[in-house]
């Protein structure tokens, strides 16, 4: 799953696949706008066929809130 998300966020933002991990910051390490993160979501969305809350969005600070949330949906 890591992998997938990976390719994902890389679709969105410009950086080095070793650069995101679990514990990489998706605003200050690789510098994800609010919008790259919408686009980001809805692509685990579809990807995933997991529904993300836009209310939870803002909660969501590293990659790994993402992988947590995609499981938990």
């Amino acid at each position: 799953m890591m992998d997938r998300i990976r390719e994902i966020i890389l679709d969105y933002v410009e950086a080095e696949p070793e650069q995101i991990t679990e514990s990489t910051s998706l605003r200050n390490d690789i510098g994800a706008s609010s919008f790259d993160l919408m686009n980001i979501a809805m692509a685990l969305e579809e990807e995933f066929g997991v529904s993300l809350p836009d209310s939870l969005l803002p909660k969501v600070k590293t990659v790994g809130d993402l992988v947590k949330l995609i499981e938990q949906s």
